[in-house]
């Protein structure tokens, strides 16, 4: 969505991006691992992070970025009607808990949860909680 990504450098988000995807692939993954983990996640998280990035083709990459880049769908965020449950890591910068607040706001019946100590990949960095709260979520569902 339009304004969700954080900017990289101060630079517009798409372009900043675009460019760290002409970086050779582990260069430019291990550039997007502060945007993604914390400072705190464990080496064999960030190399787990690192080793999947650096497997995305960078053409497919770039397509992913512009199409991020590119959304806006705010105007159909009140129109969703079916059980919808947002995620955030206290420590996202890259999409910031305020990000899941105004999506929050605006998506009817939605739950918010934010997993602490955790950045944008809080299912890497706190995977126990993530699950539990997916589980829950999917039986408060159920009926």
């Amino acid at each position: 969505m339009a304004g969700s990504r954080s900017e990289p450098s101060g630079a517009r988000p798409t372009t900043a991006w675009l460019g760290l995807t002409e970086l050779p692939p582990d260069e430019w993954a291990r550039a997007w691992i502060p945007g993604l983990l914390t400072e705190s996640a464990p080496a064999e998280v960030v190399d787990e992070v690192v080793a999947i990035v650096s497997d995305f083709h960078p053409a497919g990459q770039r397509t992913v970025v512009r199409a991020f880049g590119e959304a806006d769908l705010r105007d159909v965020l009140p129109r969703i009607d079916v059980p919808t449950l947002l995620l955030y890591g206290d420590r996202d910068v890259r999409s910031p808990v305020s990000v899941g607040e105004d999506l929050h706001a605006q998506i009817p019946g939605s739950r918010l949860v934010v997993i602490p100590g955790s950045a944008h990949l809080c299912d890497m960095e706190a995977p126990e909680r993530f699950n539990a709260e997916v589980r829950r979520f999917l039986a408060s569902t159920q009926g």
